[in-house]
């Protein structure tokens, strides 16, 4: 009588997919995973480091707020106060003392992944910190901050109407005289 294979048999048979074949290690995840990954362990790192250390699902759209705040030091954007004379100038012609800050782009990023990591990890998308309230109304207000401090618009592009060829007029026609 033939013994019943058990998990460990199935998953050792010779049996080898073709990408399997092909690669003996995982596939290399994409910048964006890769990236993902990176954000997900610095904010359980700051939650661990938050005093008191702080559990994941303790965490409210205020504990995100407090991490973008703190991010805002190692930011390379600078961002004019109203008092600058280069407030409103997105070149400005000399160096000046306003601080640099976490540029919006960068934050939205940034909140997109984690949002999309804390699902990925077993969050509920109704109890995601991430979306709440508050971190999409900050996320707003440093948008329009920094759009009026620095001179730029962050409206979104839109997309341009595909160009159609464009056949040169026929000439007049020719009449002899």
């Amino acid at each position: 009588m033939d013994a019943i294979p058990t998990v460990t048999d199935i998953s050792n048979s010779e049996t080898i997919s073709p990408s399997a074949a092909t690669s003996s290690s995982p596939p290399t995840p994409s910048r964006y995973e890769s990236q993902k990954r990176r954000d997900w362990n610095t904010f359980g790192q700051y939650l661990r480091n938050h005093r008191p250390p702080l559990s994941l699902s303790r965490c409210s759209g205020a504990h995100v707020l407090e991490f973008l705040r703190y991010l805002d030091q190692f930011g390379k954007t600078k961002v004019h106060t109203q008092i600058c004379p280069f407030f409103g100038h997105p070149n400005p012609p000399a160096p000046c003392p306003c601080p640099l800050r976490q540029a919006w782009g960068s934050l939205d990023a940034l909140i997109g992944r984690l949002r999309a990591a804390f699902e990925e990890n077993g969050g509920k998308p109704e109890a995601n910190p991430f979306g709440a309230r508050p971190v999409r109304l900050y996320l707003r207000e440093v948008r329009e901050l920094q759009s009026k401090a620095r001179g730029i618009s962050y409206e979104k592009k839109r997309k341009r109407p595909p160009q159609t060829l464009q056949m040169p007029p026929p000439p007049p026609p020719g009449g002899a005289s």
